[in-house]
């Protein structure tokens, strides 16, 4: 029997459940904050289509992604110090 085969099952088992739990704890991380909770899988979806489009655009479609990876840093900040306050 080959071992191989089994080992990479179990190893993308546990991957797939450990990117699982992150995502689970990424999004209870606004406790009761539903706009601010909205606000982040909104800016994850942009983020997500700025990845997926096509060519630069002259550098405007790079500054997108800073900005989007900017915005969605500052609402898990607000979220975090909401939680704490």
């Amino acid at each position: 029997m080959n071992v191989w085969k089994p080992l990479a099952l179990v190893s993308m088992a546990g991957l797939v459940a450990s990117v699982c739990i992150q995502t689970a704890s990424a999004e209870d991380m606004c406790h009761g904050q539903h706009h601010m909770q909205a606000a982040l899988e909104h800016f994850k979806a942009a983020r997500a289509e700025l990845d997926h489009a096509e060519h630069n655009k002259g550098g405007w479609r790079d500054r997108a992604i800073q900005s989007a990876d900017v915005a969605l840093r500052e609402t898990n900040n607000g979220c975090a110090f909401a939680d704490t306050h």
